[in-house]
């Protein structure tokens, strides 16, 4: 495998402490806050390994305090709930003994149902777009924000519709639409295919609420943190096979912004719908 698809599985894995506790693995230290979906991908994993039977299909998450990237992250699953079809769980993550994150998250059996989803929209395909490049972020000698963006994107093959890292004139629409896929083939797991779109889902999502400002993502006085997450599994997927992530900035105000985005697969079915608030400070340059 790949070692920084590797370095990444391994970063998801859990150790499990008691029966609802488990411990998550210390990993990219670029900057001394944890990135956000690696908490969200470990709190799915140790949710769902309380869960027999079922698959998440929803969850709701709130950000509370910073994650520090030299200490592990502490989950602890309450089973809330396991009825005829339905399953809940609540996830505390706590750092120094207070939570640091808290996940909602609902699973449910496999059932036959209705189809209906919205349209795929009409991008070209991966083959025909350029993979996207971190070379021209000149990551020697780069700011540690710089080298979390290219470390958190290395797992993945990238291939960019609309503008990635380049700068964009004030007034672009807040729009992002992206091929993407692991760089390598993963284990047949699909709890860890999960955690791995858990943990790609936030990144680059916000950001889109930056592009009708003109503002890069990699600007040094821009801040910015993710409030809440939402994410809604509708139907399978594989993370090593091409998915077109859309991500459409909502609105922005206060200092917060609003951004969802969707996971279509190859074949046009729409798998995973994500919504997510997030913090957007700009500071003087």
């Amino acid at each position: 495998m790949d070692e920084a698809l590797r370095r990444l599985v391994d970063a998801l894995a859990l150790e499990r402490l008691e029966e609802n506790l488990f411990r998550g693995a210390l990993s990219d230290t670029h900057l001394k806050r944890v990135y956000g979906g690696k908490v969200l991908g470990e709190a799915i994993k140790a949710a769902q390994s309380t869960v027999e039977g079922r698959d998440v299909h929803s969850i709701h998450a709130y950000f509370l305090r910073e994650a520090e990237s030299g200490r592990p992250v502490i989950y602890e699953v309450d089973r809330s709930r396991d009825g005829g079809s339905f399953s809940a769980r609540r996830v505390v993550a706590v750092q120094r003994g207070r939570p640091i994150f808290t996940l909602e998250a609902s699973f449910h059996k496999q059932e036959a149902g209705i189809e209906y989803q919205a349209p795929v929209p009409g991008v070209p395909p991966p083959e025909e777009l350029p993979r996207a490049s971190f070379d021209q972020l000149n990551l020697e000698g780069a700011t540690p924000k710089v080298q979390r963006i290219a470390s958190i994107a290395a797992p993945f093959e990238l291939r960019p519709v609309d503008a990635y890292f380049d700068a964009v004139p004030a007034g672009t629409p807040p729009l992002r639409r992206t091929w993407l896929r692991t760089v390598d083939t993963l284990p047949d797991d699909a709890d860890l295919h999960r955690a791995i779109l858990a943990y790609l889902s936030d990144y680059g999502l916000i950001t889109t609420l930056l592009m009708p400002q003109g503002v890069r993502a990699l600007a040094e006085n821009l801040f910015l943190a993710s409030l809440d997450h939402a994410m809604w599994f509708h139907r399978p997927f594989k993370m090593d096979e091409w998915l077109l992530y859309v991500c459409e900035g909502v609105s922005s105000s206060g200092a917060r912004g609003l951004a969802r985005g969707s996971f279509y697969d190859r074949a046009g079915r729409l798998v995973v719908s994500v919504a997510q608030e997030g913090l957007i400070r700009i500071g003087d340059a």
